[in-house]
């Protein structure tokens, strides 16, 4: 119980820090909207007592409460009877009041609006360049929908209670205060009476929206699950038109469509409950405060003025007392919120393991006994060693799980070898600045992730400086070039979300371009030319070693003929480099990488002879 009291209170401290944080450029609009508060709360309360003043010192006989110093001013125009013949000057009194609370409600609206913005725009801001600082490793284990919607929703949350409830706190309370002591300096008994019902209010409102929270996250979760379903059938139309399932999948949406309905009518109907109930309670004591005062006012215990102002202030005051309940369950709903924006920024960046060096890299690579596992009990790759000189083709066989994208994926430092060194140059990776790195590192995966822009926009956004002409000469190496041509648009036309318009070995070809732009000393193909025909493959990796015979390129791959021609390939099997050769040194030796070429072999002619009889 102890250690959790203490990380609930160390949860608080970080939620303050985050709060600071946030409003760190927006505290100045804060500060002003909490002044035009101020000012509008003095405005509003005035006006009944300019009002009060008027009927029982100036239209009757009554002394005036009024200050010394405001008496004193009053007294040096003429008194009573000079107001009595210049009525208007009170008029005029009620009217400017009346405007400068106007003015001022909508400058505090006004400055909290900038306010709630910002914070808005900071958190998003922050957000979105934290993750884009986090390990690589921390995508994989979080789900992409829960960083949207906390991103987008849970932002929103924090912005519209700033927005709408921050300061809606602050009037309640000095409301409450002010006309309490307003109200009990003119009569105690009449102030009892109207705010009787006003604990009781504040109760009730408490409550019931304390109760009602649970039925605002039952709706929010339906109306993410309507989202979610909506979002997952649009991503996978394609799949759900080719296997015919779009009356299932409306059926799947109808029902998640009534849920959300039903929780949020029910929702709905409490609110509506609520609000009429509280709107009852408070006439009752509006009209209760007015029924005393009129008694006491018939008996002469209180003037007709003061009775005007006993009941304009219990109206004054039902409205926030019932609606702090509310302010008080939308905090909670805030500081959920805030914690969950916390969780994203709290977690650790990707930091620079050693010097943060910035070599000029060449392409040599070495592999010292590297070890790696996810976790300290699971071994993905063990005691690997071999040599990469710049202008070589290190080409990787292995079956699934065997630790092939692993690999390339240490050569990047997406991850960090668990044992062992890895040296590009002579320097080891750990001591070369991340960015630096990955720069001077291209990589195609198998399934790559194209933008919904135009072709040209999807090609050089690794490198916008570089000309169309660039362009042009990087789609021919990866041989789509005259497809693109042959599109309407040409280099204009638009993938569409996730490149959808492209077939996968046109989008693999774009990928393949797209990466040539980078101009890097090492490439890096994770079975990226799976999608394309042998002839297509071959033309690629032959416009690739014209290109840049200086490159040091990897190529995982199950084709034997796109391994064969590699300078060295590596087999690996089950986290461990089992055989490593040229073509010639390893279909002569007992091992997987023989067994596959005879698998392929067999294949090979088993087709040629297929298609023989075919044309017989």
């Amino acid at each position: 119980m102890e250690n959790l009291s203490t990380n609930e209170q160390q949860h608080k401290k970080i939620h303050w820090k985050l709060v600071g944080r946030l409003t760190k450029g927006s505290m100045g609009y804060l500060v002003l909207g909490a002044l035009f508060l101020l000012l509008a709360i003095i405005a509003a309360y005035i006006v009944p007592i300019v009002t009060s003043f008027t009927v029982d010192y100036v239209l009757g006989s009554k002394e005036s409460n009024l200050p010394e110093f405001v008496m004193s001013v009053i007294n040096g125009w003429g008194g009573r009877d000079f107001l009595r013949s210049h009525l208007y000057i009170c008029a005029i009194a009620l009217v400017v009041f009346t405007a400068i609370n106007g003015v001022a409600t909508y400058f505090r609206r006004s400055c909290i609006a900038h306010a709630s913005e910002g914070v808005a725009m900071t958190a998003r801001n922050a957000l979105y360049s934290h993750l884009q600082s986090v390990p690589y490793d921390y995508h994989k284990h979080v789900s992409t929908g829960d960083l949207v919607q906390r991103c987008t929703s849970d932002v929103d949350t924090v912005r519209r209670f700033i927005s709408m409830q921050l300061l809606e706190m602050v009037r309640t309370v000095v409301m409450v205060a002010v006309a309490a002591a307003i109200m009990f300096s003119i009569d105690t008994r009449m102030s009892l009476i109207s705010m009787a019902l006003l604990p009781l209010l504040f109760i009730v409102s408490f409550v019931y929206f304390k109760g009602v929270k649970k039925q605002f996250t039952l709706s929010d979760e339906a109306e993410g699950k309507l989202s979610a379903t909506l979002q997952e059938n649009l991503t996978g139309v394609r799949v759900v038109r080719a296997f015919g399932q779009q009356r299932d999948e409306v059926d799947k949406f109808d029902a998640c469509n009534k849920d959300f309905r039903d929780k949020t009518y029910h929702l709905c109907k409490m609110l509506a409950i609520y609000w009429g109930g509280s709107d009852a309670m408070g006439y009752c004591q509006i009209a209760l405060s007015l029924f005393a005062g009129i008694a006491l006012a018939v008996k002469g215990e209180i003037t007709l003025g003061e009775l005007m102002i006993f009941t304009t202030y219990t109206g004054m005051l039902t409205w926030p007392v019932r609606q702090l309940g509310r302010i008080l369950a939308d905090l909670g709903k805030a500081s959920v919120s805030l914690g969950r924006i916390d969780e994203i920024l709290s977690a650790p960046v990707e930091e620079e393991p050693g010097a943060a060096l910035k070599p000029e890299i060449h392409g040599k690579v070495q592999f010292k006994h590297v070890c790696f596992g996810y976790d300290k009990y699971d071994d993905v790759l063990s005691d690997i060693s071999f040599e990469a000189n710049p202008g070589e083709t290190i080409a990787i066989l292995g079956s699934t799980g065997s630790g092939k994208t692993s690999l390339v994926q240490l050569l990047q430092r997406l991850y960090v070898c668990t044992a062992g060194e890895i040296d590009i140059d002579g320097v080891n990776i750990n001591d070369i600045e991340h960015g630096h790195l990955r720069r001077n590192i291209g990589i195609v995966l198998q399934e790559p992730f194209l933008y919904s822009r135009t072709i040209m926009d999807n090609i050089r956004i690794t490198n916008n400086s570089l000309s169309n002409d660039d362009v042009y000469e990087a789609a021919r190496v990866a041989c789509v070039h005259d497809v693109i041509e042959s599109f309407e648009n040409g280099y204009d036309t638009v993938v569409g979300e996730r490149g959808v318009t492209l077939s996968g070995g046109q989008k693999q070809r774009v990928a393949i371009a797209r990466m040539l732009m980078q101009k890097a000393p090492i490439l890096i193909f994770d079975d990226s030319m799976s999608a394309v025909d042998t002839e297509t493959d071959a033309s690629i990796r032959a416009a690739l070693k014209h290109r840049r015979e200086s490159t040091t390129t990897f190529i995982i791959s199950h084709r034997i003929t796109t391994l064969c021609e590699a300078d060295k390939i590596l087999v690996l099997e089950h986290g461990k480099l089992v055989q490593q050769g040229t073509h010639e040194q390893l279909i002569n030796e007992d091992g997987l990488y023989q067994r596959i070429a005879r698998i392929q072999n067999a294949l090979e002619e088993e087709l040629k002879q297929e298609g023989g009889k075919a044309d017989e």
